[in-house]
């Protein structure tokens, strides 16, 4: 069971961390006391996200095309589905007021 999981537990610090220090071990900018210049928050940010870039999984070329083929074939085949039931409940819709349209006129009402 993870750490998370216990709302209970106690916070502790992970092994070999030190204080200062962030989840890859390494002092952060602002713990070096780097200043930035006026662009700092911008640059900042831009910096964060090519880091964060390089630590995501991308799917390979297979994965893509497989998930593709199946996201369109899931839609043919709910298009052709929904178009189906829309087709049989207006034949029904049009079959029911044909059929009222007869008993209202069998009865003398229209």
């Amino acid at each position: 069971m993870a750490e998370t999981d216990n709302p209970d537990a106690p916070i502790v610090a992970p092994r070999g961390a030190r204080f200062g220090q962030g989840p890859e071990g390494k002092v952060g900018r602002r713990d070096r006391g780097h200043t930035m210049p006026v662009l700092g928050p911008l640059r900042e940010f831009l910096h964060d996200v090519r880091a964060e870039m390089k630590r995501v999984s991308w799917p390979t070329l297979k994965h893509v095309q497989n998930t593709t083929i199946i996201t369109v074939i899931a839609v043919i085949f709910f298009a052709v589905y929904l178009f189906l039931v829309d087709q049989a409940l207006s034949r029904l819709i049009m079959g029911l007021d044909w059929l009222i349209e007869k008993i209202a006129r069998a009865l003398g009402l229209a």
